[in-house]
């Protein structure tokens, strides 16, 4: 582009004014600036590589070289990080976030405390604030972690439990229940 006026500060710090419009300025450290003709889209290249580009909507994107990863703050106040590995992290104004690792597994806290993750193959787990956990399978299957034991629902109704004491119990659709010990013993078995 052709430069239209030119001027040197004493501190060192040269602005370049273009025909277009665009104003460039210059800093000893090598740190640079563009502003755009429409005086809203500004461009700051860091000494260090980094780059920081302010949009005429004040969305703001912050190009970190070293870690080679990109913030975008929104003007509505979601943030998103991009790393170079390919995860993706939103972070919202009302405290939620959502992580999408590289293998497309996608983890969202929210602001009570509960953690949800959703994998590639349609797992869902779901972890409450107590620390229970809840997992429910594509196959139609659903598992149930507390502190007391872990209850494993079946498709056909079938439901069985193990217990901290290593007891487990199963519940069958007809009614059967059935009891074994820690050893795997069984102590009760009510067959109809």
């Amino acid at each position: 582009e052709e430069i239209q006026r030119e001027t040197a500060y004493p501190d060192g710090k040269v602005e370049k004014v273009l025909k277009n419009g665009c104003h460039l300025i210059f800093f000893p450290n090598g740190t640079w600036k563009k502003v755009g003709s429409d005086g809203k889209t500004v461009t700051i290249t860091f000494f260090n590589g980094d780059v920081k580009q302010i949009m005429p909507d004040q969305t703001v994107i912050y190009y970190y070289a070293d870690a080679k990863t990109t913030h975008t703050t929104y003007s509505d106040g979601l943030e998103v990080l991009q790393f170079s590995n390919g995860q993706i992290e939103k972070h919202y104004p009302d405290g939620k976030k959502e992580i999408t690792f590289p293998d497309q597994t996608i983890k969202n806290l929210f602001t009570d405390g509960q953690e949800e993750s959703i994998f590639p193959d349609g797992t869902i787990v779901r972890v409450q604030r107590d620390g229970s956990k809840t997992i429910e399978f594509n196959n139609g299957q659903r598992e149930l972690h507390t502190a007391q034991f872990k209850r494993r629902e079946y498709p056909d109704g079938t439901v069985k439990t193990v217990y901290m004491n290593g007891q487990q119990e199963t519940k069958y659709v007809s009614g059967r229940v059935r009891v074994k010990d820690k050893d795997g013993n069984i102590i009760m078995d009510t067959k109809l």
